[in-house]
């Protein structure tokens, strides 16, 4: 029981974390005109952030298992 809550709470703390990532002011910063490797700055900050919020999920996800 004492483990499912622990997952429970990172798994909260990584929603909170998205919605800190993926709020306005955040991807403010990177809405400028430069590219990375010819794609531009803001999709590739999207990109990766969104794939860290997963690659995170799944650990927490493993690590209770």
């Amino acid at each position: 029981m004492l483990k499912s809550s622990m997952k429970g709470q990172r798994l909260v703390a990584l929603f909170l974390i998205g919605l800190l990532l993926f709020n306005y002011p955040v991807l403010f910063l990177f809405n400028s005109g430069g590219t990375i490797l010819g794609i531009p700055l803001l999709y590739a900050y999207i990109f990766a952030a969104w794939g860290g919020l997963i690659a995170l999920m799944a650990l927490v996800v493993q690590k209770g298992r």
